[in-house]
């Protein structure tokens, strides 16, 4: 399986310690710009990582703020490289939730709710494919099509044996219930499901209708975990207007609401049992298609 490599956050984490050692320095942006004849605007575009840092760069910043050490040089060297390649995502050309889908890629693990669908990570292709299609029916056939090759593509993290991804998924119970293409992908859908949150790094519950009033009631949500970001980030998904929280007191926010809705969704045993009731429903239902 290919390597999954994820440039973005090696720029993120790279300007947070080209940030770090300018304030260690006592400088200001305004005076680094300056002494580079520069724009203030490029070096907070550095340290804030929405721009590729160049060697050049690197070597640059190091002189203006004293850092002679050849280790940590080189290793911010590295870091430039390899934030200036490309992320897998990227041959798919401009495709939504770029930005999460890179950061989903580098994630050491993942906590989500989900109040309508199956998380696209453990979609079926048939699952998939529906939900694509029917959420945004303005996509041409070739578009959908890339989206469902993404898709498929991101789940490769979950199956990767080298680093696998901890995943810890809520799934309100209507979820089960709610028919997306047949009942013949449902059957499909669940099955996997269940076979999912048997692994050991995957652990899927279901929060029954009888939890009544919960913290998920507002929607869906991600909490991605990064090796060297201790805090975290949240992920909000909204049609036109995704979110992204990275304060540590909202990731903590959310981390709680995760842990309240566990506590009262059915443990791991008794979810696949209620996914397997389901299961039995849509055996020999008719389609609706």
């Amino acid at each position: 399986m290919a390597a999954t490599f994820n440039p973005t956050l090696r720029r993120r984490r790279l300007g947070a310690e080209l940030r770090r050692l300018r304030q260690a320095s006592g400088l200001k942006s305004t005076e680094v710009a300056q002494r580079l004849m520069v724009s203030q605007p490029k070096i907070s575009h550095l340290e804030n990582g929405n721009r590729t840092i160049s060697p050049r760069d690197v070597r640059e910043l190091c002189a203006v703020y004293g850092v002679t050490d050849p280790t940590v040089v080189d290793t911010l060297l590295a870091m430039a490289r390899e934030s200036g390649q490309r992320g897998w995502w990227q041959s798919y050309g401009d495709i939504p939730q770029s930005v999460y889908v890179a950061l989903e890629t580098d994630a050491t693990s993942l906590r989500t709710y989900e109040p309508a669908v199956v998380p696209d990570l453990l979609q079926t292709p048939a699952y998939a494919h529906t939900v694509i299609g029917e959420t945004v029916p303005q996509l041409t056939a070739e578009q959908a099509a890339t989206r469902l090759k993404v898709r498929l593509r991101r789940q490769h993290r979950i199956y990767n044996p080298a680093r696998p991804l901890r995943l810890s998924v809520v799934l309100d119970e209507s979820v089960l219930h709610r028919v997306v293409g047949s009942p013949e992908i449902m059957r499909e859908q669940l099955e996997h499901l269940n076979a999912l949150g048997a692994e050991p790094h995957i652990t899927v519950q279901v929060l029954p209708y009888t939890a009544g009033a919960h913290a998920g009631l507002s929607g869906q949500f991600s909490i991605l975990h990064v090796a060297g970001s201790p805090a975290g980030m949240v992920y909000v998904e909204r049609f036109g207007s995704d979110l992204y929280l990275e304060k540590p007191s909202e990731v903590r926010d959310f981390d709680m609401m995760h842990d309240q809705l566990q506590a009262k969704a059915l443990d791991a045993a008794g979810s696949r049992d209620v996914i397997a009731d389901v299961i039995k429903t849509y055996i020999d239902a008719p389609s609706l298609y």
